[in-house]
């Protein structure tokens, strides 16, 4: 068994994962006054916030090209490879997910699997890892998949959102709403529903309340099992080193990771979010 791992650029990867021959990574482009960047080729993570903060319109994002995806695919059926998993940012954030699951009957010498992932960013970079991991051990196809919906299944994401404003440019807040909330200092907690949406999860006066929340929610989520924590932060990694120093300290298994230019369109610089994901036994 040959298995090749595809996934997209919303995902945060280690430099390892990125280097590894058998992961291969679709671009999501970002369109930022009419010019169109790719997040690691013509764009870093610090100049995206950059060019968001000064632009008076929200950045516009694309689906990974179905045609890369299909071209990809031939690619790897003709070098051999016998089974392909493909990891993708959450169905319930794009349309890529339902738009590609015909590819799956289009390459007869490849066994083809898309699981919803229902996430992105550092939880969908642990998901590739772990895959890898597995395919390491020769686990068979059948058996990573089950572990995947496991991992799938237990894993969630939170985020404290800094501007609401952002949010009314994105469709998910009112601008009545937003005004409100300013006036009223309120920081909106966001999660990943079980369609994998980013929702409205509660609303809470003052960021000092809503981290507080925020721990007691991460207590409460990992309390029947062993996971992993990702601080994840829109350009604030000085507040992120803060919070995973803190959660580090009550014993939990901390790394940080950045919501990139993909996600950060949507969440806007400030936002710092708390990924969820179960280890393996």
């Amino acid at each position: 068994m040959k298995t090749a791992i595809i996934t997209d650029s919303s995902a945060y990867l280690s430099e390892e994962m990125k280097q590894k021959e058998t992961v291969f990574v679709l671009d999501i482009p970002i369109t930022i006054d009419g010019e169109t960047y790719i997040e690691g080729q013509n764009i870093t993570v610090p100049e995206f916030y950059q060019k968001m903060a000064a632009t008076q319109e929200l950045p516009k994002t694309s689906q990974p090209s179905i045609h890369d995806l299909a071209t990809l695919l031939q690619k790897l059926s003709d070098e051999h490879y016998t089974h392909v998993i493909g990891l993708f940012l959450s169905s319930g954030i794009s349309g890529f997910w339902q738009n590609i699951q015909y590819l799956k009957d289009e390459f007869p010498n490849l066994t083809i699997a898309f699981p919803d992932t229902v996430i992105t960013s550092a939880p969908l970079g642990y998901m590739v890892e772990v895959t890898a991991n597995m395919i390491k051990t020769n686990a068979t196809f059948d058996f990573i998949l089950s572990e995947l919906a496991e991992i799938i299944d237990k894993t969630t994401a939170f985020i404290i959102v800094n501007d609401l404003n952002h949010l009314v440019k994105g469709g998910r807040l009112s601008n009545g709403a937003a005004i409100l909330g300013n006036l009223l200092n309120i920081k909106p907690i966001l999660r990943f529903d079980d369609s994998g949406k980013i929702v409205v999860y509660e609303k809470i006066r003052t960021s000092k309340k809503a981290f507080k929340k925020l721990y007691k929610i991460l207590a409460d989520t990992t309390k029947t099992g062993d996971y992993k924590v990702y601080v994840i932060h829109a350009n604030v990694p000085e507040t992120a080193q803060e919070v995973a120093k803190e959660l580090t300290e009550k014993g939990f298994d901390v790394s940080i990771a950045t919501f990139g230019a993909v996600i950060g369109t949507h969440l806007g610089e400030g936002a710092l979010g708390f990924g969820i994901s179960p280890k393996l036994k």
